[in-house]
């Protein structure tokens, strides 16, 4: 998943939007690491925001949001939590974990990337699937 990261970070740009879906475990927060490191940030410093909801990463080519929506049971808190605001941010790279509350605030030109489990969660034998769903 760093790879593929990495990878994808080179061909985002400000103001895109990644909805990151997938069971706990799949790599969602790997990827976001490797979107760091793509960007020139320090992947080492990404962790996810569950607590937190939302981190914001500079110091690289282009700022990263990362925003972990878990706990959230609403529609109504994410708009509360200021998330369509950064949904909409026009100088960073938006990537977000568990969107499904916030679905009616991404916008329309957000990719969706669905992650999925292959062999053991967690294990070294492990891997990841990833399913693009983009914009028309």
């Amino acid at each position: 998943m760093l790879r593929l990261g990495r990878y994808v970070a080179r061909q985002l740009g400000p103001g895109d939007v990644l909805a990151l879906v997938g069971e706990l475990g799949a790599g969602k927060t790997t990827f976001v690491k490797g979107l760091a490191a793509g960007l020139g940030i320090d992947s080492d410093a990404v962790a996810s925001p569950t607590f937190g909801l939302v981190h914001q990463y500079g110091g690289g080519e282009i700022p990263l949001v990362h925003a972990d929506l878990y706990r959230l049971t609403s529609r109504a808190e994410a708009e509360a939590a200021g998330i369509g605001d950064l949904l909409h941010d026009p100088e960073s790279i938006v990537a977000v974990e568990w969107p499904w509350h916030a679905r009616g605030l991404l916008p329309r030109h957000a990719v969706w990337l669905e992650f999925s489990l292959v062999g053991e969660p967690l294990g070294s034998e492990g891997r990841s699937v990833v399913q693009v769903l983009a914009p028309a």
